[in-house]
């Protein structure tokens, strides 16, 4: 079937934004978009699936896909700090959902205290160590936006794991301070729930555990770390890496990912076998993606700003991957639009700004302004589809800011 005929029947339409951070949740764009639909086809099957990359909103995505539920509790911020905090359980009870930046990140701890020698990653421990107690064996977990460099020490920690020095001594504190401290690892009190359990982390960087590439280098500065804190990071962290391969035979030093959220990479795998995927794929996978498109005339997705970042992992660029396998086409929306003609040669269909030009950021962020123009922005394509006039406003114009003016001119 000729894709123009594809379009002008409309039968289903998918829509799979992601969040506009600071913004609208991955939700909330979806239903501004849904109505601008339902405005122009009020006979088309709408099915919106709320998605994230794996850090802010996976959580919501994943609880909404799986009819799940989240869980309070109250666990300890990486300054050991009681903070309220949740994690989300799927709607069979058997997967937990976690976000280590809920209590273990970065923006938890004030700028003046930012400090990786001694932040940690304990809070994360607990909230796994809440999901085992509850009966989970599955885990998925996004590890953005850390304030630690510890390796995970500290997450390790509340699940059980003791650390000893040169003198057999418990360590006390799971921080990046303790790395260089330890010479061996006690296994033997680690939670018997975890033999059984299968961890699955969303992870888009590929840095290893150490070296100028890695944790210390590339991460402890964004977190408070100066040079010398820098160095000595990464010297705790190759003593780690050899404490690690002296304990389990496997060496993380080198594989990709390890050094993510600041070596926690490399611990989730060196204890609990874990298995690092691009936090997209993780998602699409979980929400069967594929076989929900499958009769799909059309998938409009979105983010923030769109760029040549879009292409390099985040939703967007995930959608159009799984939908070019079916040869689905796919419209991009963003309330700010940069690299026009890459994101057009990736292959989206039309990729559309909901703002006018020249609108402020500070009108641009609010919440109804953005709902509002989502809703027309759709509505109106999905009339220019009506009239067969189709995706010719979406044709590559050179420079974003006249495609930003081409749906504008769409709606006069």
């Amino acid at each position: 079937m000729p894709e123009t005929n594809r379009l002008k029947q409309m039968k289903k339409v998918v829509i799979a934004i992601d969040s506009f951070k600071g913004c609208l949740s991955s939700a909330e764009a979806e239903k501004a978009a849904a109505e601008g639909v339902r405005s122009r086809y009020p006979e088309c099957e709408v099915q919106c699936l709320p998605i994230a990359d794996g850090g802010e909103g996976m959580l919501e995505a994943l609880a909404a896909a799986t009819g799940g539920q989240k869980i309070h509790i109250i666990a300890h911020d990486p300054l050991l700090k009681n903070h309220n905090t949740y994690y989300a359980i799927s709607g069979d009870g058997k997967t937990a959902c976690i976000e280590m930046a809920s209590i273990s990140g970065l923006p938890l701890v004030p700028p003046e205290k930012r400090n990786p020698m001694i932040t940690t990653s304990y809070g994360t421990g607990e909230l796994i160590r809440d999901a085992l107690e509850r009966g989970c064996r599955n885990f998925i977990i996004g590890i953005g936006g850390s304030a630690t460099n510890d390796a995970g020490l500290g997450m390790l920690q509340a699940l059980g794991f003791r650390f000893r020095d040169k003198e057999g001594r418990v360590l006390e504190a799971g921080n990046g301070s303790a790395l260089l401290q330890v010479t061996s690892i006690d296994t033997d009190f680690a939670h018997p729930g975890l033999p059984a359990s299968r961890f699955t982390v969303a992870c888009d960087v590929q840095n290893p555990f150490y070296g100028p590439d890695g944790a210390a280098y590339v991460f402890a500065p964004q977190k408070g770390a100066d040079r010398k804190m820098v160095e000595a990071l990464d010297t705790g962290m190759r003593n780690f890496a050899d404490v690690i391969l002296r304990t389990t035979g496997k060496d993380i030093s080198n594989c990709p990912g390890a050094g993510a959220a600041g070596g926690m990479g490399g611990s989730l795998l060196a204890f609990l076998n874990a298995e690092l995927t691009p936090g997209i794929q993780l998602m699409l996978d979980v929400l069967d993606f594929g076989r929900k498109i499958a009769d799909a005339d059309l998938i409009i997705t979105g983010e923030g700003k769109a760029d040549r970042q879009t292409l390099m992992g985040k939703v967007p660029s995930g959608i159009l991957r799984e939908a070019r396998k079916q040869n689905i086409p796919v419209i991009l929306l963003a309330g700010r639009i940069e690299d026009l003609d890459e994101l057009h040669k990736a292959g989206f269909q039309g990729v559309f700004s909901i703002n006018a030009p020249n609108v402020p950021l500070t009108q641009a962020m609010q919440p109804g302004f953005a709902y509002a123009n989502i809703r027309r922005t759709v509505g109106e394509i999905c009339a220019s589809l009506n009239a067969e006039r189709a995706l010719s406003y979406a044709t590559p114009l050179g420079e974003a800011h006249r495609a930003n003016a081409s749906i504008w001119e769409l709606c006069e």
